[in-house]
């Protein structure tokens, strides 16, 4: 090795050679590791009438719900909906409903990844559902505060314990429900435009009809468009 070395020393092209390579490998390898990085964590722009949010997805922990936002994304299916549930100190809901109030398609319902590890804490993503375990479709809802009860913890309810309970109100029985909420996926977070997201939060809201908390002026999605060409 010392000999190597002193003739790398006397020879100052090599050496500089040698220099240039070693700076490339580390150069490729700093781009392969960025890829990587971008392909797990895709970015999605959100321009409402209030603003601009941008959100970093977690395809690695939740690849699942990922999916299932990114396809309603490119497609396009995302503009022209509304937040239609706003909860001050709660969270901000969107992605199913029109200026109508009429309710957008949805594709499918699927499975719940909230046992991902990921919290809801403020500023983060999840999907929004109904009672049952894997009933998300297309709405979310961006957390404005920490709100840590809508997690998956050890007392959460399983898949048996739903299947218990609906057999048994089909029978008209009561089974006690001795678990707690299975949770709500997690699956990205506000990279950017935190301040739109409180801006909404704070609009004024009604009841109408069947709906509740709905901004008196509406708030609209104009577009979503996702940022990162390794996303789609």
């Amino acid at each position: 090795m010392a000999n190597f070395l002193m003739r790398v020393n006397s020879h100052s092209g090599l050496k500089i050679s040698i220099y240039k390579m070693l700076r490339l490998w580390v150069f490729y390898g700093a781009l392969i590791i960025c890829s990587n990085a971008v392909a797990e964590h895709p970015v999605v722009s959100m321009v409402t009438s209030e603003g601009e949010v941008r959100i970093r997805l977690f395809t690695d922990k939740s690849p699942e719900t990922t999916a299932n936002f990114l396809r309603y994304v490119a497609a396009g299916e995302y503009d022209g909906t509304i937040f239609h549930r706003v909860v001050a100190g709660f969270m901000i809901q969107g992605g199913g409903y029109y200026e109508d109030l009429s309710e957008a398609p949805e594709k499918q319902l699927i499975i719940n990844e909230a046992d991902n590890g990921l919290q809801n804490l403020r500023g983060t993503v999840a999907m929004a559902r109904l009672d049952g375990i894997d009933s998300a479709g297309r709405q979310f809802f961006i957390n404005t505060s920490d709100n840590t009860h809508l997690d998956h913890t050890s007392t959460s309810c399983t898949r048996a314990d739903e299947t218990a309970i609906e057999s048994a109100a089909q029978r008209g029985l009561r089974k006690p429900r001795t678990c707690t909420t299975f949770g709500y996926a997690v699956f990205g977070e506000v990279l950017a435009g935190m301040e739109t997201v409180d801006a909404i939060e704070v609009v004024p809201t009604e009841d109408r009809e069947d709906s509740f908390d709905v901004p008196v002026t509406t708030v609209v999605i104009e577009r979503m468009r996702i940022q990162n060409p390794a996303a789609r």
